[in-house]
């Protein structure tokens, strides 16, 4: 078992965003996890990330947790998602985020690890 808090998370990059600080959780360096990672994403207002096309196999979840985020898909078809409601991404499907609210959006991130 480990536990981890927010005193103990340091940022890093995350390729693609901008406008946003990206800190892991849970993961490999962190705490030993060999399926999937944790993430905690803090959007100011205009920040996201660019379309990230179809050739990422990895399976996404995220929760927002405050603000919300505006997920656009291949087609540009948009969803936004509030406090308390979530999404998920199949392997290798795209998806472009923005949070084009006046608040910051915080969202926890889920994403597994290629076998």
């Amino acid at each position: 078992m480990v536990k981890r808090t927010l005193e103990e998370l340091k940022t890093y990059e995350a390729p693609g965003h901008f406008k946003m600080t990206a800190m892991r959780i849970h993961g490999k360096e962190e705490t030993g996890a060999e399926k999937f990672w944790v993430g905690l994403s803090t959007f100011l207002p205009g920040g996201g990330a660019e379309y990230a096309y179809e050739d990422n196999p990895l399976e996404k979840f995220y929760y927002v947790l405050e603000g919300e985020m505006t997920v656009t898909d291949k087609a540009g078809n948009k969803y936004v998602i509030h406090a308390g409601e979530s999404i998920s991404f199949a392997p290798n499907e795209g998806r472009h985020l923005i949070n084009a609210s006046n608040r910051p959006a915080v969202m926890l991130v889920v994403i597994n690890y290629p076998n």
